[in-house]
């Protein structure tokens, strides 16, 4: 009966980490020989730690990641141009909390999006509310969004999260219509909610990327007022990795090409 009002107490605390484990826990800290105030505090230490699973389990999924990416297995040595002490101080998003927009930009497969998802999953264990989304997506939902009357829903639902992760920016071109929207919802953010930008064009390319040169200097000035700009150089991962495997090789070691082939081109 005492077990029965014990578990009945733990679930209506919502203390269920405690209750499903009760017996291993108090066996635990009598191996422990724990006087009373050192168990207790070693059982809500199992308690936070099973709530604190859950919701960084249910933040990465509300996130959508498009899949995992660690900061443990980015390659810094095979990217030179980053610098392992500044992403570890962006990792303890000082950035989000106040409101900073992050820029990583460098051509494609240099590790830009790898960063990104990194950053975010270290976002949310941090506490932070993340979403993921690549440019063409975002945009694509804000322009159906306008033709139904639903803007304003969906820029207040790409505002609410304290980081927001736009990935391949630059890769299509904006319609004019789609670059005001954009500048929109960094207006809705700015100063109030950070922005993880990721691209493969310089920022002063950006007047070709929205098409409209004002919008874009609109939009710079306010992603860059507070802002950590990283710029990758070097080889893209995915054509090392094939080089490695020996798929690609050398213009000049291809048929044909010996008196034509003092190029260093390569040839997928």
């Amino acid at each position: 009966m005492n077990n029965d009002r014990l578990d009945a107490m733990l679930t209506r605390l919502k203390l269920t980490a405690i209750r499903d484990g009760l017996d291993t826990l108090l066996d635990e800290a009598a191996r422990r020989d724990l006087n009373l105030r050192e168990a207790l505090t070693f059982l809500c230490e199992a308690e936070i730690a099973r709530k604190d699973q859950r919701r960084v389990h249910m933040a990465t999924s509300i996130a959508k990641f498009p899949y995992v990416r660690t900061l443990e297995g980015f390659d810094f040595q095979a990217q030179p141009s980053v610098d392992p002490k500044q992403i570890r101080e962006l990792a303890t998003g000082r950035w989000i909390a106040n409101g900073d927009a992050l820029l990583l930009l460098g051509p494609p497969g240099v590790g830009k999006t790898h960063l990104a998802v990194a950053l975010g999953r270290e976002a949310i264990h941090k506490g932070y509310s993340v979403l993921f989304t690549t440019a063409t997506a975002l945009m694509t939902t804000l322009t159906q969004a306008q033709a139904q009357g639903r803007l304003e829903e969906r820029l207040t639902h790409y505002s609410k999260p304290k980081l927001l992760i736009v990935d391949e920016l630059g890769y299509l071109p904006f319609e004019s219509q789609a670059a005001h929207l954009f500048f929109q919802l960094v207006s809705r953010r700015y100063e109030r909610g950070s922005l993880l930008i990721t691209s493969n064009r310089s920022v002063g390319e950006w007047g070709e990327v929205f098409g409209d040169a004002v919008v874009a200097t609109a939009i710079l000035n306010r992603l860059l007022h507070h802002s950590h700009v990283i710029t990758i150089r070097g080889e893209s991962y995915r054509l090392r990795e094939k080089r490695r495997a020996g798929l690609i090789r050398p213009a000049s070691h291809l048929p044909g090409t010996e008196q034509a082939g003092k190029s260093n081109a390569t040839t997928l």
